[in-house]
């Protein structure tokens, strides 16, 4: 059975969107609103573990992510798309990419971790292994990756939407799947790519970005939303979606 999804658009050109390790396929329903209808066709996907999706078994790793995202595709009679990946979803984009390089059309990822993954120190790691069945420590993560500076109201729905819609299980060895896993070796390089982040993320900013997909691909352009931090669907969506849109309308044969 595919995984679950909502759709927003009946455009012609598909776009398959991932989430990342905070969110689930509604996610992005701030931007919803304001999407091009009439050119694209979103399809917000739920990964094993979210949403939808919080009940199923898996292996909870980015290969799983990727081919998941592929069969999606297929139940909907998808030959060819365009894919966007927020955060952990970035990654996973890049390993659709690999796996099938000539259904991409392009590739968009908002606060991405690269494919290399993220070493991170020993105090952090066990903050982020421990967030698993932790609220509190789930909101001081989202705190610290929008630079300290978002409304507490905000930070506690973040947290709780987190917790209520992943399984504590399934969000557990994510972790290891997004930090953990590298086949930068695997990238082939050629796909149009936009990179989006935002100038309050700490870690996912213009200077990861560099070292690592702007290195990857050929055709790689960064924009960094000042204002945002690691949520810039949240923080802000209107200047999301121009960042997107931009991208995708400027793309040939569109």
């Amino acid at each position: 059975m595919a995984n679950t999804f909502h759709r927003v658009g009946q455009g012609p050109h598909f776009v398959l969107v991932l989430h990342g390790w905070f969110g689930d396929a509604h996610a992005f329903e701030p931007i919803e609103p304001w999407l091009s209808r009439d050119h694209f066709s979103y399809v917000f996907m739920d990964c094993r573990g979210y949403g939808g999706m919080r009940d199923a078994t898996g292996q909870f790793s980015i290969d799983e992510m990727a081919h998941d995202a592929l069969a999606l595709a297929d139940a909907l009679r998808i030959d060819t798309f365009s894919v966007v990946g927020h955060s952990m979803g970035g990654m996973a984009i890049e390993r659709i990419a690999v796996l099938a390089p000539q259904r991409v059309r392009s590739m968009l990822a908002i606060a991405p971790v690269p494919c290399g993954g993220i070493a991170y120190d020993a105090p952090t790691r066990r903050l982020l292994e421990s967030a698993a069945d932790s609220l509190a420590n789930r909101r001081t993560i989202i705190d610290r990756s929008t630079g300290g500076r978002l409304p507490a109201a905000w930070l506690d729905w973040k947290a709780g939407y987190s917790m209520e819609r992943s399984a504590p299980g399934a969000f557990a060895a994510y972790l290891s799947a997004w930090a953990d896993t590298d086949f930068s070796s695997e990238i082939i390089g050629d796909h149009r790519l936009k990179v989006v982040v935002g100038g309050n993320d700490p870690t996912f900013n213009r200077s990861l970005m560099e070292k690592t997909y702007l290195c990857r691909y050929r055709y790689a352009t960064l924009e960094v939303i000042e204002s945002a931090g690691h949520y810039p669907m949240n923080e802000t969506p209107l200047a999301l979606v121009a960042a997107m849109e931009s991208f995708l309308l400027s793309l040939p044969g569109r």
